[in-house]
């Protein structure tokens, strides 16, 4: 039995997020009809995260096992993206070890934030950034995201419905980057919660605005209370930027 690995990039706007869902139109759901009309098998994959409804991806990673696909390895994506949607490519394709698993083998994950600041919204934006036509302190944003790197208990961060045994991660690195159009958040971790991102960036730019300190936001914190937290903020800022294996 081959194990396949597959890395994808998708618009994830008019998808209810990555894993299948009954009578829904995901990015799971494509992936594995694709892969059907290439052989006989039904295939199941795993993906490296679970994006949610409207987020998108430039490094998702995709891996499953068969061993009646008859497309060679390399071909994959020409054969994939005739097959896929638009808004669905497979870049690059290898097999892997047998013990490989999309998720499980992850040592970290990269996500990106993206935030469009200006009076007024900018169409070509829309789907792939938040705006706020209030100007933000990104200074008091980044030393927010200071207050998150390391071994942490992010339960005030977690979004109810996740299946996690531990709301414990360790943040690696959070990259904020004001210098252009289109400012970025980016965050490094061997793990991440449900709607972690979202809710971390919805917390930064409540402190960006003045609503909250920064002393507010390292109570939140060590409360492990999700009430006390800023909302969670919109889907379309956020990507899935890589997954990194060791």
């Amino acid at each position: 039995m081959q194990t396949y690995c597959l890395i994808v990039q998708y618009d994830g706007t008019d998808y209810a997020g990555f894993q299948v869902q009954p009578g829904q139109r995901t990015i799971q759901g494509e992936l594995e009809t694709a892969l059907q009309k290439l052989g006989p098998n039904f295939i199941r994959i795993h993906g490296a995260g679970r994006t949610d409804a409207g987020v998108h991806s430039e490094g998702q990673t995709v891996s499953f096992k068969d061993d009646r696909l008859t497309v060679p390895v390399e071909r994959l994506p020409y054969a994939l993206n005739a097959l896929l949607p638009r808004d669905i490519r497979v870049v690059a394709s290898r097999l892997e070890r047998s013990d490989f698993h999309a998720r499980i083998s992850a040592r970290d994950k990269t996500y990106r934030y993206q935030i469009y600041e200006a009076p007024f919204p900018n169409v070509f934006y829309q789907r792939y950034a938040y705006w706020s036509k209030e100007s933000l302190d990104w200074k008091r944003i980044d030393a927010c995201g200071k207050l998150f790197l390391g071994k942490q208990d992010f339960a005030a961060f977690a979004a109810s419905g996740g299946s996690a045994k531990t709301t414990v991660r360790t943040m690696h690195e959070v990259k904020v980057d004001a210098r252009s159009t289109l400012k970025t958040i980016r965050f490094t971790a061997d793990g991440f919660l449900y709607n972690m991102v979202r809710n971390l960036v919805g917390t930064m730019v409540d402190v960006g605005l003045g609503k909250l300190s920064l002393d507010e936001v390292r109570a939140i914190l060590e409360s492990r209370d999700r009430r006390l937290a800023s909302a969670t903020i919109a889907p379309q800022g956020l990507y899935l930027e890589r997954v990194n294996y060791s």
